[in-house]
């Protein structure tokens, strides 16, 4: 029987760079994941009888969340519904099966690389039939029918069973528990060598994959260790857990700091790597060589000929603002087109979608390409392991050839964490407010070339989107970014993005911090940080 449930608005429910993410014990409120699941399907024409994904990362409220999903979806008409086995289902596999399926649509259950837990994070996001992030249009959309919903229609019944294979029926809907894993990884094993990088496996190339006990564990030992040949105890941390073992899944060089260690012991791996919450961020470190995400979507790209599904070429290259310019010496030498968007994958997809780009990162350690709509963490790591087994050299000493070749971008960002809101809010008003006289002034960092807020506009569509992040650029090519994140959950955080290029034939050899010591404290002279955040050092730096 369908009801019609009475409800009232919540006022904080305007999805972010990559959908609503709010802390688990504002989505249990009475009321507060309906009303937003029912202003998702009243923002959407033409869904009646097709087919919509559903699946999430595993952590804490996400099968709750999945049934309250599979109910409304029934009594709003939905025809069929693929959910990944238990509910898990990684973001890029959920943009595949959105995609192999051709489903109208999907729901990712994910705060990404957020923590989780019953006093951490969760977050719900709508995929288009692209299999990529819904646009502006339409998350605007559904912003707006969160303030004005007055009702949400839900199927009273039982729970689905979401752990058997197979279809069951839930009112006039079908429910079809789908394999998480094999769709994506035949498609991995489309795209990759995996015969070369077994053989390189097996004849004594080590690897260590830490899952941290999210989302990617059940794909990476399908992959590294079954298909790939790896032996067992090779991808760490496999099993997901509704609060990532108390870790926080966040890729980076704090939080993964035990794979960190293994890398630069003195008999590490060859090669490791690791994922995030929701399997979409990657982190590359070889042997005493830890890789920078900007870095590593360049080598991706400067390589991706050697990997069978890129042996055309790639269209284009794509990078968010932010992101180190090392892709950009790339495509100059590749003679393909460059294309430098806001954060958040949405603008790749319309990129990818138009055919004009093949490859695309995020400094935040997403990269992707045209094989889904969404980055790709295990997917990075793959390319990256047919680029070691065609060229047969260390992951450093692919580095050093390509910095010898392109120059290096010496990058870092700092994360001020948990800032007050009304406080970063003031900071980049004032920031903005002396843009106009920055340039001709001198600092720590030298002379200021130019200052903006970035805009971009879409070359497929010509949208614009304005106030991407304050960009203050020296006449040595240096550049200071100050941004505020779109992913959090309580606070805010301030993301400064710190970059020096030095050329081909200049020292390649420098402590990252040492490179970069006059631009942070010009970053410092600039906006205030300390003053405005109360902040004498970043939360995190990566």
């Amino acid at each position: 029987m369908i009801q019609t449930v009475a409800t009232k608005p919540f006022d904080d429910q305007k999805p972010g760079t990559s959908g609503l993410r709010k802390k688990v014990r504002i989505f249990q409120q009475p009321h507060y994941a309906e009303n937003f699941v029912q202003s998702v399907f009243d923002s959407l024409e033409g869904y009646e009888g097709q087919t919509l994904v559903v699946g999430g990362d595993g952590r804490y409220l996400n099968r709750e969340v999945i049934q309250i999903v599979l109910k409304i979806a029934a009594a709003n008409g939905f025809g069929r519904v693929l959910v990944g086995q238990g509910g898990i289902l990684s973001t890029p596999a959920a943009s595949h099966l959105i995609r192999s399926s051709g489903a109208f649509g999907g729901l990712v259950l994910s705060a990404s690389h957020n923590p989780g837990g019953p006093d951490e994070d969760f977050g719900i996001k709508y995929n288009v039939s692209n299999g990529g992030p819904a646009p502006e249009k339409v998350t605007d959309a559904i912003y707006a029918r969160t303030l004005a919903i007055d009702s949400y229609r839900i199927l009273e019944a039982g729970d689905v069973d979401i752990d058997t294979l197979g279809a069951s029926r839930l009112g006039d809907m079908t429910v079809e528990v789908v394999d998480p894993v094999a769709g994506y990884a035949g498609l991995m094993e489309s795209l990759f060598d995996f015969a070369a990088i077994r053989a390189m496996i097996a004849e004594g190339f080590t690897l260590s994959f830490d899952s941290m006990s999210a989302v990617t564990g059940p794909y990476a030992v399908e992959i590294f260790e079954k298909r790939l040949g790896a032996p067992a105890g090779t991808v760490r941390n496999a099993t997901p857990l509704p609060d990532f073992g108390h870790h926080h899944p966040d890729p980076n060089l704090v939080h993964a700091k035990a794979l960190y260690d293994r890398m630069m012991a003195a008999h590490a791996p060859d090669f490791g790597a690791a994922s995030d919450g929701d399997g979409d961020r990657n982190l590359i470190i070889g042997r005493h060589c830890y890789v920078t995400p900007s870095d590593s979507l360049a080598v991706l790209a400067a390589n991706a000929h050697l990997a069978p599904g890129y042996s055309g070429g790639l269209k284009g290259i794509a990078r968010s603002m932010p992101t180190s310019g090392a892709a950009d010496r790339v495509a100059e030498k590749l003679g393909i087109p460059l294309y430098e968007t806001p954060t958040g994958w949405k603008f790749f997809g319309n990129l990818l979608d138009a055919g004009m780009a093949t490859i695309c990162g995020e400094e935040s350690a997403g990269t992707g390409s045209d094989h889904v709509r969404e980055k790709d963490g295990i997917w990075a790591v793959l390319l990256w392991l047919n680029i070691l087994a065609v060229r047969r050299q260390s992951a450093a000493q692919i580095m050093t050839e390509h910095w010898a070749t392109y120059g290096r971008n010496y990058y870092a960002r700092h994360d001020y964490e948990g800032v007050a809101k009304d406080k970063a809010d003031a900071l980049m008003a004032a920031l903005r407010g002396k843009l106009e006289a920055l340039p001709g002034t001198a600092n720590s960092g030298g002379t200021v070339k130019s200052a903006d807020d970035f805009a971009y506009t879409d070359p497929t569509d010509q949208s614009v989107s304005h106030n991407q992040g304050v960009r203050v650029l020296f006449e040595d090519g240096s550049r200071v970014v100050f941004r505020l994140s779109g992913t959090g959950t309580e606070g805010a955080t301030l993301r400064v993005y710190i970059e020096r290029y030095v050329g081909a034939d200049g020292d390649l050899a420098l402590e990252t911090g040492e490179a970069l010591a006059p631009l942070v404290k010009a970053a410092q002279e600039v906006a205030d940080i300390s003053g405005f955040t109360g902040m004498d050092r970043p939360s995190v730096i990566t």
